[in-house]
């Protein structure tokens, strides 16, 4: 039975470091800096920082929760109170006009009341759409400041990112704000029900507040505990969502079809979800007696309010007005202290919070050379030299590189070889400064490539990757891209197409450059995997064009068909030429072409040449291509 990636698709994921908060003082040593830095207080200064005018709406929401519901049954009660006198002395009387009175401002009140629901929805969806769009600029912006790509294999950072994208506990942590307003209207509304019931008995009001308040502790601490018991289950649960996605993505279906994975995908989901909530479910059993107890407390509180204001009631010390209020408010006041799943959503939305900032501060851009520094632009000019280079992967257990030199001639091709796993894609993204290397060092023209702006040097690289991107934009922007930035240079992109085989194709395509190469879009077209491999090389073309001064082949005839190989060998001078490239293939028949062949293994560079002179050294490459050119010519004798 196939077993869920270790690596790659699914990260393994340890015991994510100790939050930012963990590491705060306690508030009940420093309650004031507690509270400033609240999650609730930062989800609000995020609020105040997408729009300050949104901030003063909620905070007028918050009024109007809590002070409308509690008005409209204090005007429905003295209503109440003046029914009997109106009944005994008719409408037309003091009593009746003072009754139509209280009836009109209870209307008004109610009327009001009902306005909330209708305001709260346009404002919640206004909120919500304004935070989306700033949380997700953050993310990106954090996700793309360093240089490199190592954070985005970090199993923390991307715990982290799941949970600041709502992920992992399934709340957006956009609805933050106009949650926490609703509670603390509820809050205010609560209080205010109890401060009415001082008015009939001062102890009654503090004790149904004191009792909610007392409530409300347990059942936080659990609610809270629940929700970090979610946060340390980022594993369990990313690896059941990226299942998730597996059964209801176009990416994997076909093969789910074919080998029949639908059963055992819902079997894996099903047993990584339990996995993830098996602690908080353990957590409410643990808590569940505490709470009960509380709330058997609170029920004894509310029973002796309801049974005073019933004995003063039947002895007629109160009037009927007077009942009617006290008597809402004792329900109302079950806001100061009631939980409820929002109070569940909420902590949930808010474990975002911290990881949003945790990202946006850790994450930052490599550190760069001082004013002064060279140039990259038309880098390199004579080489670029690997000397004594290093790297092992953080948590790998062999070096990939130990001791690598290597010269790359400006304006020369060199073809990278070697078994699986040899370090040949690791090469280019050292050269691209995606990683950096743990010793050694990578010159540039006699430059050490540190001290060269990473993101200049990096547009200097243009990379047709194994993997490339197949972006659903139209065929034009797949190319283009934004390259260098300026203006689409329409006679760059049509020579770079030419040379790597795409203009016939996009010429064919209904729209032109102007097609969108997703079948998922209206009148969108998808390409086949040799089509989209042409599209991809265009793109490294157009950037060489536009300036970049190194162009690297990942297995560029990996996808093509005879055919297409065929041309693609006929104009690998042509496409190569005058360009300082490095071509990785398994292919000899395209490797043969470079001017030099360097072949890696052990992490290092064993043999270095032409392959006229790597044939006559009669060494690994020598009896790497022997090999492949035997399987050619094993097929012909036996035809």
């Amino acid at each position: 039975m196939p077993r869920v990636p270790d690596r790659a698709t699914v990260m393994p994921v340890p015991k994510p470091p100790p939050s930012t908060e963990s590491r705060r003082p306690s508030p009940l040593r420093h309650p004031l800096a507690a509270w400033r830095a609240s999650r609730r207080i930062r989800a609000l200064r995020l609020l105040a920082s997408v729009s300050p005018g949104l901030l003063i709406t909620v905070g007028a929401f918050v009024l109007a929760e809590a002070v409308l519901p509690n008005l409209t049954l204090i005007a429905m009660g003295h209503a109440t109170g003046r029914i009997p006198a109106a009944a005994r002395d008719g409408l037309s009387s003091a009593a009746g006009h003072a009754l139509l009175v209280a009836l009109a401002v209870a209307g008004v009140c109610y009327g009001l009341s009902l306005v909330r629901g209708p305001v709260e929805d346009a404002l919640s969806a206004t909120v919500r759409a304004r935070m989306v769009v700033t949380l997700q600029r953050r993310l990106v912006g954090a996700v793309s400041a360093p240089a490199g790509i190592a954070h985005l294999e970090d199993p923390a950072t991307l715990d982290r990112l799941a949970n600041a994208q709502g992920q992992l506990m399934n709340a957006a942590p956009a609805d933050a704000p106009m949650t926490i307003a609703s509670q603390l209207g509820g809050w205010l509304s609560g209080t205010m029900a109890c401060v009415v019931l001082c008015t009939f008995r001062w102890w009654l009001g503090l004790a149904m507040f004191a009792a909610w308040v007392a409530v409300r502790r347990p059942i936080g601490l659990l609610i809270r505990s629940r929700v970090g018991s979610f946060r340390a289950a980022g594993e369990p649960l990313r690896r059941a969502w990226y299942l998730f996605a597996l059964a209801t993505r176009p990416g994997a279906a076909k093969e789910a079809r074919v080998f029949g994975l639908g059963g055992w995908l819902a079997a894996q989901h099903r047993e990584h979800y339990v996995a993830g909530l098996t602690p908080t479910w353990q957590e409410i059993r643990r808590q569940g007696r505490r709470v009960a107890v509380v709330a058997i407390a609170v029920f004894g509180v509310f029973a002796l309010g309801a049974g005073t204001l019933g004995w003063t009631a039947y002895h007629r010390e109160v009037g009927l007005g007077t009942l009617a209020v006290m008597l809402t408010m004792l329900p109302s006041s079950m806001a100061v202290g009631s939980v409820s799943m929002t109070d569940f959503q909420l902590e949930m939305m808010l474990t975002a919070v911290p990881d949003l900032d945790a990202l946006t501060e850790s994450l930052v851009p490599a550190a760069e050379p001082a004013d002064g520094a060279v140039d990259p632009a038309g880098m390199p000019r004579r080489d670029v030299v690997f000397e004594d280079v290093g790297f092992r992967y953080p948590g790998g257990t062999a070096d990939v590189f130990d001791g690598l030199d290597l010269t790359l001639r400006a304006g020369e091709s060199t073809a990278l070889v070697g078994v699986n796993g040899a370090g040949k894609t690791t090469l280019v993204t050292l050269l691209a400064r995606l990683r950096d290397p743990d010793r050694g060092r990578i010159l540039v023209d006699g430059v050490p490539l540190a001290d060269l702006h990473t993101r200049d040097w990096q547009k200097q690289v243009a990379v047709v990757y194994q993997d490339y991107t197949r972006y659903p934009l139209t065929a034009r922007e797949n190319v283009v891209l934004d390259v260098l930035g300026g203006p689409v240079d329409e006679e760059a992109l049509r020579t770079a197409a030419e040379r790597s085989g795409a203009l016939d194709l996009v010429e064919g395509l209904p729209h032109g450059w102007d097609t969108v190469l997703s079948p998922q879009y209206t009148d969108g077209q998808d390409l086949s995997g040799g089509q989209w491999q042409r599209i991809a090389l265009a793109r490294a073309l157009y950037a060489i064009a536009r300036g970049a001064g190194v162009l690297v082949l990942d297995e560029p005839t990996a996808q093509l068909d005879v055919r297409a190989e065929a041309a693609f060998y006929e104009r690998f001078l042509e496409i190569t030429h005058g360009v300082t490239s490095v071509v990785i293939s398994h292919r000899f028949s395209t490797v043969r072409r470079a001017d030099r062949i360097a072949v890696l293994d052990g992490g290092r560079i064993t043999e270095l040449g032409s392959h006229a002179e790597l044939l006559a050294r009669e060494g690994t490459y020598a009896e790497m291509f022997h090999k492949q050119a035997a399987a050619f010519t094993e097929g012909r004798k036996k035809r």
